[in-house]
């Protein structure tokens, strides 16, 4: 088969391998979209720690089942699936308390597991049992599939920082999933939507596809000040969908009292110590929560929510690539040329 494996720092190259084996507990997936995460350009360029090169990336992927082991019951040959990256081992306290994405072994597709930017993808026996892994339903195309991951990371998020009728919302960080959060708040209910960005070529975007209520260029305006103009108490919910601390900062001043906040984008290592103001979280009795990830309920309920046209997944989907052009597919997707980079091996 052919793959793009990644062999070091600012390397991918595309070679064959052997056909991965298929033992009694685990199934072979011809793989037919992964989509580019930031993530694995993350990776690309300072590797990570549960990653060793050569290995395959990409975590974000749709298929066919082609070949199962003996003793696989829970999938059949010519099934459809989704996979999404967490993998919970399934037996830790945190994986038999449904927080698999807080396992400490913390498995992932395209990390100690290959992923999926290769013609096959094996799904071992721990993907196969405990794994985000769900059948497609008729009608729900590949690429679509391969954006359920992302969706379940934003219903993990939701779960923590709950959006409820009628709430003003604000997101920082107007990438695919910013707009995915606004997109899922307003169906939640959210009176008012309200996205900010650094650079105004993504909200443009944005504003195309009616995601929001109010765009806010934080480059060319106080965020803040703008957020409580538009809401008097300021807001009920916000996410920090970005790598930025100036957001988690930002975040607690333009928050109402009682707001609920989610540190929803990871920030780079050498910038993850932030300055807060901490009485403000003490006397609005701010509620600031994390969110990585993804469990395998929250990628079935994504499956679901695409599926029966809740969120149309197909509207971020900007870019699609064959694998022999993935270093392009990167490329575009670390440049923001669009939204979701998706790669059809």
């Amino acid at each position: 088969m052919k793959a793009s494996v990644f062999t070091g720092i600012d390397t991918l190259e595309l070679v064959t391998l052997p056909l991965p084996a298929v033992d009694d507990d685990s199934i072979l997936v011809r793989v037919r979209a992964c989509a580019v995460c930031g993530s694995d350009i993350r990776i690309f360029h300072h590797g990570n720690d549960r990653v060793r090169p050569p290995q395959t990336l990409g975590h974000e992927i749709a298929g066919d089942v082609v070949r199962t082991g003996k003793n696989v019951t829970k999938f059949k040959e010519s099934d459809r699936v989704a996979v999404g990256a967490d993998v919970p081992c399934g037996e830790c306290a945190f994986c038999e308390a449904g927080m698999g994405n807080n396992c400490p072994i913390n498995y992932a597709m395209g990390y100690q597991f290959a992923g999926g930017f290769a013609e096959y993808v094996l799904l071992n026996r721990t993907a196969v049992s405990h794994g985000p892994v769900h059948i497609l339903p008729g009608g729900m195309s590949y690429d679509e599939g391969a954006l359920v991951e992302p969706l379940g990371c934003v219903l993990n998020a939701m779960e923590l920082a709950p959006v409820k009728l009628s709430d003003t919302v604000v997101i920082i960080g107007a990438g695919p999933i910013g707009m995915m959060i606004c997109d899922v708040a307003k169906k939640r209910g959210a009176s008012k939507v309200i996205l900010i960005n650094r650079s105004s070529p993504r909200l443009a975007m944005a504003q195309k596809l009616g995601i929001a209520d109010v765009y806010i260029c934080s480059g060319d305006e106080d965020p803040i000040g703008r957020v409580l103009a538009e809401t008097g108490l300021g807001a009920d919910v916000i996410y920090t969908a970005c790598p930025s601390p100036e957001a988690q900062s930002d975040a607690i001043k333009m928050a109402k009292n009682r707001a609920r906040i989610s540190f929803f984008g990871g920030l780079p290592k050498d910038r993850s110590v932030v300055p807060l103001d901490t009485n403000i979280i003490h006397y609005k009795e701010l509620i600031i929560t994390g969110a990585h990830g993804a469990t395998p309920v929250h990628h079935g309920r994504a499956v679901d929510l695409i599926a029966r046209g809740t969120v149309d997944m197909k509207k971020y989907i900007t870019h699609k690539y064959p694998l022999d052009e993935i270093a392009e597919a990167f490329r575009t997707a670390e440049n923001h040329d669009g939204l979701r980079v998706v790669v059809n091996p």
